[in-house]
């Protein structure tokens, strides 16, 4: 036999089974020997270990023995033999390893069994439980256990290098030695990577080892950055670096260098956090410079993990002035059954004066905010669901938040906890509501609010029904209840006694009745029956006083039931019209759609004894109001009685046109597409047959619209048809019987609204955001828009080259002026800008503004410009208008792992 035998062996077996060596000695017999042999790599076997079967086990290879005799006829060349042996047969190799190592080799595999050494060439390939080796040449000592693997350069590849990758950890070096039984291992000139966290090192040495489950990592003379560049733009440089994959990096004194230049700063130390998730650790601060509180250090706090479903951050801002800001903001989650967060914020002022004629240098003050918000899962309980959104805090809180100018004009805080209960015949919800007006400094609570509704009762259906439904039997009733109570009173003028005297209660019935009859054709009848009650608590009383010439306001307590019973019916109906044009014409036809609906309703004046009338001036005018109106619900329903009709035309156009982008079928016809040029535009109104004044009321008209899919238009106009005279009372002398011709009528308020928003396509259609599935509160989410809105340049999307976002608004008031005897017009013009532009694939700009046509003032104004720079990034923000002036320049890394580490310079302004 030849000194050369190729080996059928794809694995080297291990633990209980018995070594590779001893495998192959068993396998050629003793006078065949030689001191090399070469594995065949093109041979494919079976990778797995061997199976016990019966306490014996089953063979690719045959053991020492007595052989079978061979069946030469019927085996083919590469047929290998099954046999079974004892265990007890084989003697276990005391350097075997306790898992099997699974390697392949496009060249060769070289045994060299006197030295127990084995060679894998070209192409190299090794896999040991969660370490797998890459190599040009691996060797692998079995008497040590060591693993050495190297690159092997050509002319093809003059940078080869050998890759190990273990642990979520990659590395490529020049040399690699590992030991596969105590898994320790060292390099030399190795690029490491943690794939879990965006961290490149590059070392002359460095040393691997195992410890409690943990790969540790000890580098020397190191260059680590989060740059993925083979030559990066930044790194920072130290001698000694101590890693523990997916949890921290450690390393001593370090300096930066950009673009190979080292930067003359050193830090002693630093620590690296490389775990994912959750866990606790310091937050780093900020700094800024303000105008009025001076220089501060912002977001300096703690985050602290208290369980798998709850954490706490805390947080603090210190300024040089003596002001500071605490905030405290713990979070619960628990998927699929609820979620939620609360922030405390207390806020301590000391504040610049900048008011040439304040007496005092600086402003003191104390404040404080609290917000809740809990969401619970509609799964988690079904047919009960509970959440709440609470905001609520000192009035002076949101004017004395620095550097936050949205929040400074926040003027409203509104709350609401809502608890509700679903069941198969009735729905109830019980609620608590707030709201807070920053500027009047008045607090209106309500609680608690009750709503139960029940669902439709058809009294007259037959259960046992055979055959069609009976008109009658389509009768339904149903029944809708509100309970309220109300609160209301100034904080500066905080007593309890004084909340007791502004207690307001009341409770609305509301029994509608429906009835559905069958259509005549195309016109749908629906009659209705509503009746509706409520209960009150309290009056008031208007009086004037001739002496003082003023009038006089008197609340009385009581139990006040106003009720109102109206019944009608209505018809409606669609009438379509189409113009069509030629067949070789791109607009293929136009469909105009008409919805007129009339109907008759009567209401009897059940309220009039609710309603008075009181003299307003000393010439004797006077004016009605209702003696409920101080209570909830609006009061008291409209006085008078009411039987006439109502009407209403709304009209849809539509256009039918030649989709030129769409795919033509076999005879060339390209698909039709439809365009809606006008989504809906027509009036309403009414007119009284029960009063022999004022029968018709003010008709409504509007108009909507979305054109080319890009431009939304609203408008709408309220006209009064009858004549107001000089002294501001309505006649009752109609505009278009006039004698002077008035038109019409007159045009009380109208509102025209028109907004687009464009953008380019994307430069790289399949580049895409990474979705999260972190679960954020609304007070997070509001915080991070806060934050986005006041520096949009660090948020910009390279992928869209441009975008733009423009809304024009204009709108018009006509009110007489009773001070000044006659009429007068508010006009409002407003104009709003939103846009960014790239002046290249790595240079953006953009801003946004907010103009006030009428005034021809620049409410509000701010310019970005941001700059990406591979890994870092440059962003310039600047509010160079309005009473809250900023400028602010950040330069940071991208990676969330060095976040902290940037560059920031901010000032602010207030124009007082």
């Amino acid at each position: 036999m030849s000194n050369r035998c190729k080996v059928s062996v794809k694995t080297i077996f291990a633990g209980s089974a018995i070594s590779l060596f001893t495998l192959l000695t068993l396998q050629i017999s003793a006078s065949h020997k030689s001191s090399r042999f070469f594995l065949n790599p093109l041979t494919q076997i079976s990778d797995t270990t061997p199976v016990p079967i019966g306490g014996r086990f089953r063979d690719s290879i045959t053991p020492t023995g007595p052989r079978k005799p061979a069946d030469t006829t019927r085996r083919s060349k590469d047929t290998t033999v099954v046999t079974e042996f004892s265990l007890d047969s084989v003697k276990i190799s005391k350097d075997s390893l306790d898992a099997p190592i699974r390697y392949a080799a496009s060249d060769s595999g070289v045994l060299i069994i006197p030295t127990k050494q084995f060679f894998l060439y070209n192409k190299a390939s090794t896999e040991y439980k969660d370490l797998q080796l890459d190599a040009g040449v691996i060797r692998f000592d079995q008497s040590t256990q060591v693993v050495m693997a190297y690159g092997v350069k050509d002319s093809l590849n003059p940078y080869a290098k050998a890759t190990l990758k273990q642990g979520g950890s990659t590395s490529t070096s020049d040399t690699i030695f590992y030991n596969m039984k105590s898994q320790k291992g060292l390099t030399k000139n190795t690029f490491y990577q943690d794939e879990n966290s965006e961290f490149f090192v590059q070392t002359e040495r460095m040393k691997k080892l195992t410890e409690g489950g943990d790969n540790i990592v000890f580098a020397y003379r190191n260059q680590f950055t989060t740059c993925n560049l083979d030559t990066p733009h930044f790194a920072f440089r130290t001698k000694k670096m101590k890693i523990i994959t997916n949890k921290l990096a450690v390393s001593g004194p370090a300096h930066p260098e950009f673009e190979g230049v080292p930067v003359p700063i050193y830090l002693p130390f630093g620590i690296y956090p490389m775990k994912q998730g959750r866990h606790s650790g310091i937050l780093a601060p900020q700094f800024a410079a303000n105008e009025e509180f001076g220089l501060g250090l912002e977001g300096l706090g703690y985050y602290k993990v208290l369980g798998e479903h709850v954490d706490v951050t805390v947080r603090t801002n210190l300024y040089s002035y003596g002001g500071w800001n605490l905030f405290i903001t713990p979070k619960y989650t628990r998927r699929y059954r609820y979620a939620g967060g609360l922030n405390l914020s207390i806020q301590h002022t000391r504040r610049l004066n900048t008011i040439p004629s304040a007496k005092e240098e600086f402003f003191t003050g104390n404040a404080f905010n609290i917000s809740w918000n809990h969401m619970r899962d509609g799964k988690a309980r079904p047919g009960t669901s509970f959440s709440a959104n609470v905001n609520a805090g000192s009035t002076q809180y949101n004017r004395n938040v620095p550097n936050n100018a949205h929040i400074n004009f926040t003027n409203t805080l509104t709350s609401s906890v809502q608890w509700g209960k679903t069941t198969p015949r009735m729905n109830l919800s019980v609620a608590a509501n707030h709201t807070q007006n920053n500027n009047t400094r008045e607090v209106n609570l309500s609680l608690p609010s009750m709503t139960l509704s029940l669902l439709t009762l058809y009294p007259f259906q037959n259960k046992n029904r055979v055959g069609s439904e009976k008109w009658y039997e389509k009768l339904g009733l149903s029944y809708n209840g509100t309970l309220e109570n109300r609160v209301s009173f100034y904080d500066s003028a905080f007593k309890f006694n004084n909340i007791l005297d502004t207690l307001q209660w009341a409770i609305n019935h509301n029994i509608p009745i429906s009835l559905a009859l069958p259509s005549l054709g195309p016109v749908n009848l629906t009659p209705t029956i509503n009746f509706s009650e409520r209960w009150l608590g309290r009056s008031v009383t208007y009086t004037w006083d001739p002496v003082l010439q003023k009038i006089d306001t008197v609340f009385a307590k009581g139990f006040f039931t106003p009720r109102e019973v109206s019944t009608g019916i209505s018809a409606s109906t669609r009438v379509f019209g189409l113009y069509g044009f030629g067949k070789n014409s791109n607009v293929q036809a136009i469909r105009h759609e008409i919805r007129p609906s009339f109907g008759f309703s009567y209401k009897p004046d059940l309220a009039k004894k609710y309603f008075d009338s009181v003299q307003v001036d000393t010439g004797g005018g006077k004016i009605a109001y209702s003696k409920l109106q101080a209570g909830t619900f609006g009061g008291a329903f409209g006085s008078g009685k009411f039987g006439g009709i109502t009407f209403s035309v709304d009209n849809v156009l539509e256009m039918k046109v030649k989709d030129r982008k769409g795919q033509p079928d076999s005879a060339g016809k390209y698909p039709d597409k439809k365009i809606r040029l006008i989504d809906g535009f027509g009036f309403n109104g009414g007119y009284n047959l029960a009063v022999d004044s004022f029968q018709w009321s003010q008709l409504n008209f509007y108009l909507r619209s979305t054109l080319f899919e890009k431009i939304n238009i609203t408008a709408n106009a309220m006209l009064d048809p009858y004549i107001t005279n000089d002294q501001g009372f309505v006649t009752k002398e109609l505009a278009w019987t006039s004698r002077n011709n008035r038109g019409f009528g007159t045009v009380r308020t109208a509102s025209i609204a028109a907004s687009a928003n464009f953008q380019s396509k994307k430069a790289d259609e399949k580049k895409q955001q990474a979705p999260s599935d972190q679960y954020v509160t609304p007070d997070e989410q509001q915080r991070l828009l806060d934050y986005v809105r006041n520096n949009p340049a660090e948020f910009t999307d390279f992928n869209i080259p441009w975008t733009l976002q423009t809304s024009f608004s204009l709108s018009f008031t006509r009110l007489f002026d009773f001070n000044q005897k006659k009429w007068t017009t508010t006009t409002t013009t407003n104009i709003s800008l939103n846009g960014d532009f790239s002046l290249s694939p790595k240079w953006k700009i953009g801003g946004q503004t907010y103009f006030d046509i009428t005034t021809k003032k620049f409410q509000y104004l701010t310019f970005f410009v941001t700059r990406d720079m591979h890994c870092w990034q440059m962003a310039i923000n600047i509010v160079p208008v309005g009473l809250y002036r900023s400028f602010n320049i950040t330069l940071n890394p991208k990676s969330g792992l060095l976040r902290d580490l940037r560059i920031n310079r901010s000032r602010f302004f207030y124009a007082q």
